[in-house]
Parts: structure tokens; C-alpha cells; sequence
């Protein structure tokens, strides 16, 4: 094992600013022989790796080992440079099996963003396949006197990881360097954007994501009775191929006939073994017809949901895979489309005995449909799933991709999944959020030099980076917002002026809610509509008195990147649950320890690029003419009879300002009361003359109660689909202009909620009867409602409208996204 060591060392370029080595050796506990730091030339490592002599002892706490090397070696006093986004490896070598549990600080150092390989022997190989990063990261021997056998293949594996576990940091301006390996793994810490390349991009994607969920839709029906072992061992062999863990890979089963029965949700397992062991105990369900119909419906609506463990809405890809043995008896296309528009990427196999054409209709596209002759042939296009699974995600998606069967290296979690690069030009708003009550008065003046030095480092332009300060403790006050400063000075003397606000208790809930509302708004200065990150970074030195999760909550709906930092006297588990990943919230014992974690977090922030919501579908064209889908729903209760012509004239003077052709603007309008009622879909009509004699000749429906909720929920269901005319697959701009005169008499938040998800950008208008509040729930952001005396009033509010209508209209084709080129990054 030392000469191993010792010729690993020697294939490393070992200087104080390239590859850095630690040694430990453990039984019953770890002892370090020597840290990251502690010398600096080949020649004193080898000398002491030459010296490591056997320490003995029993039993063997591989766990406990893992533990020390994260806790006391992964960290900066030890010499690690993590933080400046290096690599960091850890290479196992194990000759048994532990006497304790390996799994939690396994998943510890790989959280930390630390990839793992391992070498065991015939006594502790599969232990040490489940510590690994991946399966392929770890290699057998029959003892360690073999070592010499695997050394060169180790050194590959190496090697390969390398060039892909890339650091945050490129080797500087414009530059790139496409391999790095044992001999050059060290980049310099400078930070720019450099030119984006479309297969950097593509790349990148494949590097952001480490997870998927996928769901396997088994044939159980009587014709498959025969077949269904070797549709059973297909699923084995692919799930051998995936990293599960509850934050890696999940996978569901399902298995249908007449009606779907599913075996175990996305949720129901957290280790790979738990899954196969499952798949292997699987049995034939039996029964007809088959219904493939419904069991997709099924899995749209039990499966890819929150509840049974799909992470769809954080971004993580969802992948359903078919395997059909034959015919449907019932109508497939409208769940198949229903699945798609919910972004979830479809690949079917079927036998001879299946509808081919059916297939294709069902799969993500007519090519990704394989076929064989019977499922005793599955291995035979096992690799050609794979390629169509990789193809797909480099043809764009609308969510951060990865793939099946490859290594997926772990990393520092600097990008968050849902946010996508490639851009020379760098924007970003920047909100800090500074806990002013009493018990930070001694350390403000470190938290104000800390917000000066990342201004400092911040491209301050009014087309460029916009920064804003909040300070709260009982309530919140905005020292200055986004638009309020449009130099690096003004917003630097702004800051030095911050005198701390005192006061308690501390309301951090009430202070996230705050920059929400207010400052996370165009009149504010906000650009979030223009597709600009939006940044919340929170210094915290205190446990909240108030809730924070629903004001977390909301700012991470609105797409806001929320850090937290925390000092010793605040409550870790409530950073982490404000962050927007538990990761980015960091912690000093002190504030005036905050340049500690400054390069860390100032790596982070320069990082994101335009946010890309993971409900967004996919698209691929880039539009140079703005396109838009406009759906106007009216309140056609008893309450607005009176003013129904002012209604409808403010549509029609709407729709004139739009250019309506097939290609173009499309509109509809739906009327509503106690039900929803369509008067035309957003296919109805080609040419504005059309549009416009129809609207001439709306009449007022009337009845009551008031049903907003009803009505939200209808136009989402039936009107913003690809059947009623809705180009949203396409990427085309999904907007929802609601002109409500009073207060629903059902709930509307589900509703407006499910419209947001499907990223349906919503503005309402209300007048005195109406309830601002509910407006603004329902609204995109608050802001976004407006709101009238009477609806006679509409002209004063339709430029405004008109303009929000506008700062849309411009489609996101998330497959040509813009930002700051990470992708470059990542391969310098």
C-alpha cells in the first residue's frame, strides 16, 4: 500500500500552489501522518510517505475515518483550498469491511463536494463500490499485493475525473485549457467571463446536474407473462448504472395492465441496493386490457409529483422510461403530451407485438421509440438508450441535464440546479440583507466592511450589476434599492454611511418577506423579468423570532438565489432552510471572520448566470421577432355588468397594439362567473380583424358567486395546451391578463399557483370591489397588480400594462441561454 502511495505521488506536480497531499492511516480511529499543508515538495512527501510505518489495532471504523478525514483534513486550516473551488480527491484503500456504518459520512464528503475513489480486496469491495462516488471510481484486488496490476488504470480513472471535475475558476481571461490531469491541476483564482462555445455549453449542462428521477413503466399485462423476467432484469441493469441516493438518482417502478400499481415512488428508497433488491422481488401482474393511456396519466398525476418524491420543480431532470408489449386500448396522446408538457422526456421500447407508430407518438420524439423482437433482445439496445437519453439532453432541455451510464463526479455545489450560462455579458441584482438588532452591534461595522469589499468586486452599471442594502431586526428598511445608485462610488459611500438600526426581536421572516415585496420588483429596479439573476445574500447573527419558511419559500418561487451566513448565535438548520440549497449557507464563529468566506461566496455569486425555470418547457429556435400567447380572462359576474363595455374595449385597444398573425401574437378570451366559458381559443384566430370582430361581439354572462380560483384553474387546464393553440413547448411566452371586479368566492393560491409552475407569466387588474391582497397573490409578482377605482379607469393603467406585456414578450429558448460563460469556466 506505501509503495503504491508513493508512486502515486511521484505522477503529481507537487508545489505550494499545484497538487497538495495529506496522509492517513486508521483502524479503530484515523491518525494523520501529515495534512494538505504541511509540506510543500515531492521530496518531503515521498521522505515521509517512506517513513509510515503500521499502526494495527482493531476493530476497523472505515466510517469513523471518513468522518476525520472531512471534519479535521477537507478543511482551509488543514490546507485544503476547497473554497477556491480546487478538486478535492480522497483515495481509499480498505482491506475489510467496517465495523461501522459508512453511509452518513459517505454522503457527508460527498455534499462537500468531495469525489471519492476506492481500492479494496476480495473482502471489501462492495463496500467500498458504495463509498465510491461511482462504481466505476472503485476497482477490486485480491489483496493488495496486486496493487501494481491496477496502478496504471487507476491513474486513467484519475486523470479522467480530472478533466472533468473542474474548479470555479478559469486560468484567466479569455483562456482555456481543455485537460487537466495529475500534472496540472491547480488553476489561478481570477474570475472573468470569457467567449461561450455552444459545445462548452451543452457540456456544462451535463456537468451542473447529479441527479435524475426515473420512472419505469413496465407492460404487466397477460401478453408479457413470459418476457416479464427479462423486462425485470433490463431494469436491474440499468438501475446498476445510477448513483442512488435521496440526493443523487431516485427511481420508481410501475407496473400496469387494466390499471397502473406502483411497486415503489421516487421517494421510497434512498440506496441502490433497497432498489434492486426490490426490482429482483418483482412479479408479473397480469390482467388486460392494457391501458397504456391511463397508466401514463397515472404516472403524470401520482408519480412525477412532490408528494411521491419527484424534483421536478427544483430543476432535476424527469426521465420515464416504456416498456409496452403491445397495443394500447386506449387513447395514449393526450397523457403522452400531457407528460411532455410537464417536461418530462419519454423513451419507449416495445416487442413486435406492439403499435410502433403509437410508440413514437408517446416517446420524447419518433426516433427515441426502439423496438425489438422480443424483451429477451433488451440488451441489445441498452447502449442505444443511452445515446438517445445523452442526444436528448444535448439538444436542449428545459432543465439542467445529465446522463444515464456516464461518471457523474460530484463538485462544490457553487451552481444551483435551474440556472444556465453562456453570455459575454455579466448581470446580476444583488440584495443584501443585513440583521441590524441588538445583538449584531458589535459586530456591524465587520458586517459593513464585508458588504463594501464584495461591492468592491462587483461590475457596478446600470446595464450591469445592481446592488441594494436592507438592515431589519423588529421590521426592515431599505437603505437604498436596485435603481437608487448607478456607480460603484455612490453605493460604496452609501454603505459606509449604514449606521446600525438596533432594536429586537429579530424578524428575519418578516425581513425575507420585505425584499420580496418591495425590493425584488421593477419599480424597485428589479430586472428578474428581463431573465437577471436575482441575488439575496443574508447576514444573520441570530435565531428568527418569526417563521421563516414561507418567506423562504416565496423568494425561492420568485427564482431569487438565496445565501445565508451565520455567526455562532444563529440557528444553522434555519440558514439552511432559507438558502437556496442547504450548501450555500455558511457559517463564522464571528462576523469578523467574514473575509474568510468572502472568496467563497463572491465564487458563488459570480457564478450565476440567467435563471432558467425548471418548469420551463423545451425550445430550440431563437426567435428574432417577439412572439407571445395573450389569454384574457374577464369577470363577467353580476357585479360588472356596468362596467362589461369598459372591459371589453380595454381588450380590444390591448389587442390593437398587437401584431396578430399565425406566426406572431395569438389571443384568447374566456368570460367567467360561478363557471368558466371560452369564447375563443388561442387557435381560433389568425388576423386581428378576426379578433376584433369577435370581441365587438362579447356579451356580458353574468351569475354568481364569483369563482376565480375555477377560473384560473380552467384556462391553465384547457386553454394554455398545445390542442387549444398554446406554443408554450415552443417556448413562446405564456401571459394571463386577469381584469377581476371582486373577491373570489373560492381559493385562488393552488390555482395561481399551477399557472406560475407551468410558468404562465400573470398580471391582474381589480377595481375597489376587488381584493388587492388576492390579486397580488395571484399576480406573477406583486407588482404586477394594478389596480382601478372603476373599470372606466383601465386607459390610465394601459401603457403600464402594456409595458409588463412587452418586458415578456422577448421568449426564452432555454437551449441558447445568456450569462456569464460558466461552461468556459469549468474547462479552464
Amino acid at each position: 500500500m506505501r509503495d503504491f502511495v508513493q508512486k502515486l505521488v511521484e505522477q503529481f506536480n507537487t508545489e505550494a500552489n499545484r497538487d497538495r497531499v495529506s496522509v492517513v492511516q486508521y483502524s479503530r480511529d484515523a491518525e494523520a501522518n501529515f495534512y494538505l499543508n504541511s509540506y510543500t515538495t515531492k521530496g518531503e512527501i515521498l521522505n515521509s510517505v517512506r517513513a509510515l510505518r503500521h499502526r494495527g489495532g482493531r476493530p476497523l471504523n472505515t466510517g469513523a475515518a471518513l468522518q476525520y478525514v472531512r471534519d479535521n483534513v477537507f478543511t482551509a486550516s488543514a490546507g485544503s483550498r476547497r473554497q477556491e473551488g480546487v478538486p478535492q480527491i480522497l483515495i481509499l484503500l480498505s482491506g475489510g469491511r467496517s465495523s461501522d456504518n459508512v453511509d452518513v459520512p459517505t454522503s457527508a464528503l460527498k455534499k462537500s463536494g468531495i469525489s471519492i475513489f476506492g481500492i479494496g480486496t476480495r473482502n471489501s469491495s462492495r463496500e467500498v463500490q458504495r463509498i465510491a462516488n461511482d462504481p466505476t471510481y472503485a476497482q477490486s484486488i485480491n489483496e493488495f499485493s496486486d496493487l501494481p496490476s491496477v496502478q496504471q488504470q487507476f491513474i486513467s480513472s484519475l486523470n479522467n475525473v480530472l478533466g472533468e471535475v473542474k474548479p470555479m475558476t478559469p486560468t484567466g481571461p479569455g483562456k482555456t485549457d481543455s485537460h487537466t490531469s495529475l500534472e496540472d491541476s491547480r488553476p489561478s483564482p481570477s474570475l472573468q467571463s470569457v467567449p461561450c462555445r455552444l459545445d462548452a455549453c451543452t457540456r456544462l449542462q451535463t456537468l451542473i446536474s447529479d441527479a435524475e428521477d426515473v420512472v419505469f413503466l413496465l407492460d404487466g399485462s397477460d401478453g408479457t407473462r413470459s418476457s416479464f423476467p427479462a423486462m425485470r432484469d433490463f431494469v436491474e441493469r440499468l438501475v446498476e448504472r445510477l448513483n442512488v441516493s435521496e440526493n443523487r438518482d431516485r427511481v420508481s417502478v410501475v407496473q400496469y395492465s387494466r390499471d397502473p400499481e406502483a411497486h415503489f415512488y421516487l421517494n421510497t428508497y434512498s440506496r441502490k441496493e433497497d432498489v434492486l433488491d426490490t426490482v429482483r422481488g418483482l412479479r408479473h401482474k397480469g390482467g388486460r386490457p392494457l391501458n397504456t393511456g391511463a397508466a401514463l396519466q397515472y404516472a403524470r398525476d401520482s408519480v412525477f409529483t412532490a408528494s411521491s418524491g419527484s424534483r421536478r420543480v427544483e430543476g432535476v431532470p424527469q426521465l420515464l422510461i416504456l416498456l409496452s408489449g403491445g397495443k394500447s386500448f386506449d387513447n395514449v396522446d393526450t397523457p403522452a403530451s400531457s407528460l411532455k408538457e410537464l417536461g418530462v422526456l419519454i423513451f419507449a421500447i416495445g416487442t413486435r407485438n406492439s403499435d410502433s407508430r403509437e410508440l413514437q407518438g408517446i416517446s420524447h420524439a419518433p426516433r427515441y421509440a426502439l423496438s425489438v423482437s422480443d424483451f429477451a433482445d433488451l440488451p441489445s439496445v441498452q447502449q442505444q438508450l443511452f445515446n438517445n437519453i445523452d442526444t436528448v439532453f444535448v439538444e436542449g432541455t428545459s432543465i439542467p441535464t445529465t446522463t444515464i451510464g456516464k461518471k457523474k463526479p460530484n463538485r462544490l455545489p457553487l451552481l444551483p440546479l435551474g440556472f444556465y450560462v453562456c453570455s459575454d455579458a455579466q448581470r446580476r441584482d444583488v440584495v443584501f440583507l443585513l440583521d441590524g438588532s441588538d445583538a449584531t452591534r458589535n459586530g456591524f461595522p465587520a458586517m459593513k466592511e464585508f458588504v463594501q469589499r464584495m461591492v468592491d468586486r462587483l461590475d457596478i452599471a446600470e446595464d450591469r450589476d445592481r446592488v441594494s442594502v436592507v438592515q431589519y431586526s423588529r421590521d426592515a428598511e431599505v437603505h437604498f434599492y436596485l435603481n437608487t445608485y448607478t456607480t460603484k462610488e455612490d453605493i460604496l459611500d452609501g454603505v459606509r454611511s449604514l449606521r446600525h438600526k438596533g432594536g429586537r426581536p429579530l424578524y428575519t421572516g418578516a425581513g425575507l418577506q420585505y425584499v420580496r415585496d418591495n425590493v425584488f420588483t421593477a419599480s424597485s429596479g428589479s430586472r428578474r423579468l428581463e431573465g437577471v439573476p436575482q441575488i439575496l445574500v443574508l447576514l444573520s447573527g441570530g435565531r428568527s423570532s418569526d417563521n421563516v419558511d414561507a418567506a423562504a419559500s416565496s423568494l425561492k418561487e420568485l427564482g431569487v438565489l438565496t445565501f445565508g451566513i451565520g455567526s455562532r448565535g444563529s440557528d444553522s438548520r434555519e440558514l439552511q432552510r432559507i438558502s437556496y440549497d442547504p450548501n450555500y449557507a455558511l457559517t463564522v464563529s464571528d462576523f469578523s471572520e467574514l473575509p474568510n468566506v468572502q472568496e467563497q461566496l463572491l465564487a458563488s455569486v459570480k457564478a450565476v448566470a440567467i435563471p432558467v425555470t425548471p418548469t420551463l418547457p423545451t425550445a430550440t429556435a431563437e426567435y428574432t421577432t417577439p412572439r407571445k400567447d395573450v389569454v384574457f380572462l374577464l369577470d363577467g359576474s353580476d357585479g360588472t355588468r356596468n362596467s362589461f363595455p369598459a372591459m371589453r374595449d380595454f381588450v380590444q385597444r390591448v389587442v390593437e397594439q398587437f401584431d396578430i398573425e399565425a406566426n406572431k401574437d395569438r389571443v384568447s378570451v374566456v368570460q367567467y362567473s360561478r363557471d368558466a366559458e371560452v369564447h375563443f381559443y388561442l387557435n381560433s384566430h389568425t388576423t386581428k380583424g378576426e379578433i376584433l370582430n369577435s370581441l365587438r361581439a362579447l356579451r356580458h354572462r353574468g351569475g354568481r358567486p364569483l369563482n376565480t380560483g375555477a377560473a384560473l384553474q380552467y384556462v391553465r387546464d384547457n386553454v394554455f395546451t398545445a390542442s387549444s393553440g398554446s406554443r408554450r413547448l415552443e417556448g413562446v411566452p405564456q401571459i394571463l391578463i386577469l381584469l377581476s371586479g371582486g373577491r373570489s368566492s373560492d381559493n385562488v393560491d393552488a390555482a395561481a399557483s399551477s399557472l406560475k409552475e407551468l410558468g404562465v407569466f400573470t398580471l391582474g387588474i381589480g377595481s375597489r370591489a376587488s381584493d388587492s391582497r388576492e390579486l397580488q397573490r395571484i399576480s406573477t409578482d406583486p407588482s404586477y397588480a394594478l389596480s382601478v377605482t372603476d373599470f372606466s379607469e383601465l386607459p390610465n393603467v394601459q401603457a403600464q400594462l402594456l409595458a409588463s406585456v412587452q418586458a415578456v414578450a422577448v421568449p426564452v429558448t432555454p437551449t441558447s441561454p445568456t450569462g456569464m460563460c460558466m461552461a468556459e469556466l469549468y474547462e479552464s
